[in-house]
């Protein structure tokens, strides 16, 4: 595994710190903060009233009215194709082998527990997807989901979702995956063993991800190129990396902004890494905490993040990351980071060398424990009772002019409009709902660059959406794409000859 997605090369590590911090006189003085009193943070986000404390707690609408049941040794798949818009599909126990495709507006998938035996989808190492929705005020709750090679459930461009107390095992790269959607909830899910991000939220707004379990991952709850989502009350640990904000370069939508970390516990994420090779989550070192890559307005409040070997927190930017490809339309800086009251415990016991660096630089090699790592610029970032952590890099943090944010509720709003699809951007469309998962325009995310599809196919369109039907082995460094094969042929067609005509 490749070390270091904090800092490039040791020389540039020292070099920073010793720039940021020789010539300084004195020490700090402490300012303690009560975590109890004092101003509560508002967030950045502003909804339809115009305020950010909506305490909405379901965004889905009314549950309807029709219900098919679909018993053990029948099809989901066939019961949703056959469903009017506006159906709860109850799924028996039992064991269901099969990909199922929601395209169709309120569709509730619900199984049926009974005695503690659940409807469990599994893929047998054969299918690449248990559910894909791009249905808008979607829900699936109660399933297990097994042995897939690509995501869990996905969403694609669904707005209005709500995806709880599943279990989901070993379903390939993604557990649960909502992309490119609007107005969301991911809580009381028990994920494990997924290559990339347990939880990947992708490209997507007010988001509320809570009291999920994840563990046994590359990363456990990643927000990428979203905003507004607040992460609290999970169990994280034992991942590679534990709850990530980032920006990927290469992406239509180019920023990370206003999410809130808290009351979290994030614990032991210590795994070795196995995410793809080249990938961006494979430069992650084992033993992170909390990582915040170029995202802006995070705060990170009331989480016991323990036991975590490199760092329990940090704070970096594109320049120093690892499997990074610059994008100039996306700021590479973290911004306006907020750490507030956290509990920190043992975590940098066995950190990396060029974070060792760092600390070599401001003096503090004897220390222990590293529980914060800051490098790169993060204009803006505050803290609050620095004097609890073993900190590299904070020195230039401000006292936040606030102890927490409990006048910020949730970001959910009511239900928000479908998503409106013009005629003809059926095919850019798509390409944000599904094909940017994977690819970013000019860099590796797990599949190749779209500058290196575009190569390939550029006079071929037809030949590309054949490919995308139907997809083989090209490369090794590469995991296998799955077929898109559920989308029509127009639709394929469509999104070939959009993305073989993007330039970002």
């Amino acid at each position: 595994m490749k070390k270091g997605l904090i800092i490039g090369l040791l020389v540039a590590a020292v070099a920073f710190g010793a720039g940021m911090f020789f010539g300084r006189s004195g020490k700090q003085e402490m300012t303690i903060s009560s975590s109890t009193q004092g101003a509560s943070y508002s967030g950045g986000f502003k909804g339809e009233g115009g305020a950010a404390t909506t305490g909405i707690t379901s965004v889905a609408g009314p549950a309807p009215t029709n219900v098919v049941v679909v018993k053990d040794g029948e099809s989901i798949q066939a019961a949703i194709k056959a469903a009017p818009k506006g159906t709860i599909i109850r799924v028996m126990p039992g064991t269901y082998h099969e990909t199922v495709y929601v395209d169709k507006d309120d569709i509730r998938i619900i199984g049926v527990i009974e005695a503690g035996r659940r409807a469990v989808l599994d893929g047998e190492k054969k299918l690449n997807d248990a559910i894909l929705y791009s249905g808008n005020n979607f829900v699936a709750e109660n399933l297990e989901i097994r042995n897939y090679k690509g995501n869990g459930i996905m969403g694609q461009a669904g707005n209005n979702f709500e995806i709880r107390n599943n279990v989901i095992v070993d379903s390939g790269v993604y557990g649960i995956f909502p992309q490119l959607g609007q107005n969301g909830i991911v809580e009381h899910n028990v994920v494990s063993k997924i290559a990339d991000a347990a939880i990947y939220i992708g490209m997507s707004d007010n988001i509320l991800v809570a009291h999920n379990d994840v563990f046994d991952s590359v990363a456990g709850i990643e927000i990428e190129n979203s905003r507004h989502a607040i992460v609290e009350h999970n169990y994280v640990h034992n991942n590679t990396g534990g709850l990530l904000a980032f920006v990927t370069p290469g992406l239509p939508i180019k920023d990370t902004v206003d999410v809130i970390f808290r009351n979290n516990f994030v614990v032991g994420n210590n795994h070795p890494n196995f995410g793809a090779p080249g990938s961006t989550v494979s430069g992650i070192p084992a033993g992170t905490g909390i990582l915040v890559m170029a995202a802006d307005d995070v705060v990170i409040e009331g989480n016991i993040i323990s036991d975590n070997k490199v760092s329990g927190i940090i704070v970096t930017d594109h320049a120093h990351a690892q499997n990074i490809t610059a994008d100039p339309e996306s700021e590479p800086n973290s911004d306006r980071v907020k750490i507030l009251d956290n509990v920190m415990l043992r975590n940098g016991y066995d950190t990396i060398t060029e974070a060792k660096a760092l600390m070599l630089a401001e003096g503090k090699m004897g220390a222990k424990n590293l529980d914060i790592v800051r490098v790169g610029p993060s204009p803006g970032s505050c803290i609050i009772n620095r004097h609890q952590y073993v900190t590299v890099g904070v020195s230039d943090f401000t006292e936040c002019d606030f102890t927490n944010t409990s006048a910020t509720v949730n970001y959910l709003l009511p239900p928000v409009p479908p998503r409106e699809i013009k005629p003809g951007e059926r095919g850019k469309v798509v390409y944000l709902g599904i094909c940017t998962g994977c690819h970013t325009y000019n860099g590796r995310m797990i599949g190749p660059p779209v500058q290196v599809i575009q190569a390939l196919y550029m006079d071929n369109p037809q030949g590309l959406a054949d490919y995308i039907a139907k997809p083989a082995k090209k490369r090794d460094d590469y995991p296998e794409m799955p077929p898109q094969d559920y989308l029509d042929p127009e639709t394929r067609l469509a999104v070939a000859q959009y993305m073989l005509q993007v330039t970002n």
